[in-house]
């Protein structure tokens, strides 16, 4: 059954077709003031990280940020197994006690959607309405990949890694698992884990049970969740959730360049206290501590700055060590708050000089934003 098929059974799916121009992938395009019934509703199915809880340098994980594409799948453990064949010499097919026998890893990761800040550009996707808070950090508890490869022997003509989900579901007019590849090389990084536990207790059904995989330093599309295969194949892999989404392209006819590492951003709590719907934040005047995170994929943090007068201006703050070589790291900043109105800001560079941007770069499918946050604040 096609996308198009499936919306001729409902009013949304009649009214989409004049509100929305459809693009390849399924999403559409809409206004940046509008809020429509199918954002709501992804929205509802998914959740972002509170800004409050960036004062946790652990993410609990009731906070943690969480995209589902498709519906959580029910799982009886029992009956699951992992298979892993394909251009291999041994194939394996383990329950998940065979793989929690296996020497275990922790390791503290900070994950983001590539979707972050989707919200924020205008004319935007219409698809996860993510405005800044698709980030977490937790401590994943599993084994590394790499041991698993060498038990059954990769051939040396295999090229990629291909990571099936038992998550099913309809996309880009095509029936699909939710499936992602790696080239073998990618696959053998001490760090790729296949994680069962997170912040020390079993996963939770919402975040990939009984098993998922764990890339550090990419954006989450590529950490795959609730494992059934790894599928060992000798040439590229050309699934829609590779070559149909998760692309920096600029129309519907570019192909663009394939999302991967996280880009570096920093993030502040907010200040003060909220207004129930703006979210705009009052202050007290005098001395206030600003603070937050900051990361960059594979890369270190090399500074953060913070402006009040909306980007004109900057100043950089005090940096604190990351929980992990693959978690954020906290920042701090003193300012001097006087009555008035301000938009403040922050930003951070990476160890290679990449920076955030100040103005929304655009994409097609809405990736990798990662521009400066603003949070308005009135002090008095």
């Amino acid at each position: 059954m096609s996308r198009r098929e499936a919306g001729k059974t409902s009013a949304t799916g009649q009214e989409r077709s004049s509100r929305f121009r459809v693009v390849g992938d399924g999403s559409q395009l809409g206004p940046p003031d509008a809020v429509y019934r199918e954002e709501v509703q992804l929205a509802l199915r998914n959740r972002g990280t509170p800004l409050e809880g960036l004062r946790y340098p652990i993410t609990p994980a009731g906070m943690h940020y969480l995209l589902s594409h498709f519906d959580i799948p029910d799982v009886d453990v029992s009956q699951w197994r992992l298979e892993v064949g394909g251009l291999v010499s041994r194939p394996l097919s383990l329950t998940l006690d065979d793989i929690k026998a296996r020497p275990s890893v922790t390791l503290a990761v900070t994950m983001e959607c590539a979707g972050n800040g989707r919200a924020l550009l205008n004319p935007r996707p219409i698809s996860q309405p993510w405005l800044v808070e698709a980030v977490g950090t937790a401590e994943w508890t599993g084994t590394p990949l790499g041991g698993f490869l060498d038990d059954v022997g990769v051939s040396k003509s295999a090229v990629d890694i291909v990571f099936t989900g038992l998550d099913q579901g309809v996309q880009g007019d095509e029936i699909q698992y939710y499936r992602r590849s790696l080239s073998v090389a990618e696959c053998r990084r001490e760090e790729v884990l296949l994680v069962y536990a997170m912040n020390g207790r079993p996963l939770e059904p919402q975040h990939g049970y009984p098993l998922r995989l764990l890339v550090p330093g990419w954006y989450g599309m590529a950490s795959v969740k609730w494992l059934r295969s790894i599928e060992c194949i000798g040439e590229p892999f050309r699934g829609y959730q590779m070559v149909g989404s998760y692309r920096y392209s600029q129309s519907e006819e570019d192909p663009g360049e394939p999302v991967t590492l996280i880009r570096v951003r920093a993030l502040m709590i907010p200040p003060g206290i909220p207004d129930f719907v703006t979210r705009t934040r009052l202050v007290k005047a005098g001395e206030v501590t600003l603070t937050g995170r900051a990361w960059a994929g594979r890369l270190n943090v090399a500074r953060v700055e913070v402006s009040d007068d909306g980007g004109e201006t900057w100043s950089e703050t005090e940096l604190g060590d990351p929980v992990s070589p693959y978690a954020w790291r906290p920042w701090e900043y003193r300012w001097a708050a006087r009555p008035g109105t301000y938009t403040l800001c922050v930003r951070a560079w990476d160890s290679e000089g990449n920076g955030q941007p100040t103005t929304q770069h655009w994409t097609f499918l809405g990736m990798g934003n990662n521009m400066a946050q603003r949070i308005d604040v009135v002090v008095e």
